[in-house]
């Protein structure tokens, strides 16, 4: 863990502890059920005070605690463009995945990428500080995650584009190695400079 970052999780860690104080609450409007207040959004005697935690304006975590569930939503660090679609496709892989992690909510919050709910069922079956070490160390291994991610199709491009640039390759074979990443404007932008049709030669 970084020394930038220790502070910041050290707080959200602490923050989500205190929220985790749960206890199990039937709901005030069914009779006979007992719902996620947080979700259900019927009484607003108890739900407490919403927590933003923010290391940057691109990274930044909300609680939402009632008396019976708590909410976390997690916003990651995108720099650039790139990032944005790694981001977008990783967390659209877990949420598809979501019956798997238990406390993973299937839609993140608007202005989030991902979303936890965690309710008073879970901290009675699970032990309350693993939940919040699961929460923490997701938040340390998804940057490195994308990050990597980012290093991969980096190198996967740079072969593609030095390839694309040897005579012997093929317009059809560059054709399908750089639409396969998302680099058609390359061969677009190609077409234009030589006249070359390029649609004519897949």
């Amino acid at each position: 863990m970084s020394q930038s970052l220790r502070p910041y999780l050290q707080c959200v860690r602490s923050s989500l502890t205190a929220a985790l104080t749960l206890s199990n609450f039937a709901s005030q409007t069914a009779e006979r059920h007992n719902v996620p207040e947080i979700e259900a959004q019927t009484s607003p005697e108890v739900l407490l005070q919403p927590l933003t935690i923010a290391r940057n304006e691109n990274e930044r975590v909300l609680i939402e605690p009632s008396i019976n569930s708590v909410r976390i939503s997690i916003k990651i660090k995108q720099a650039d463009e790139i990032e944005h679609i790694l981001v977008h496709k990783f967390t659209r892989f877990l949420t598809q995945r979501a019956e798997s992690f238990f406390i993973l909510r299937r839609k993140p919050i608007k202005g989030y990428d991902i979303s936890f709910l965690i309710t008073n069922f879970h901290t009675e079956e699970m032990l309350k500080h693993k939940l919040v070490d699961f929460i923490i160390q997701f938040m340390e291994e998804v940057d490195k995650e994308i990050s990597e991610m980012k290093l991969f199709l980096n190198a996967r491009a740079r072969f593609v584009a030095e390839s694309f640039l040897t005579p012997s390759l093929s317009w059809y074979e560059a054709w399908g190695s750089l639409e396969s990443i998302g680099c058609r404007h390359v061969l677009l932008a190609k077409q234009k400079y030589d006249g070359t049709d390029v649609q004519k030669l897949r």
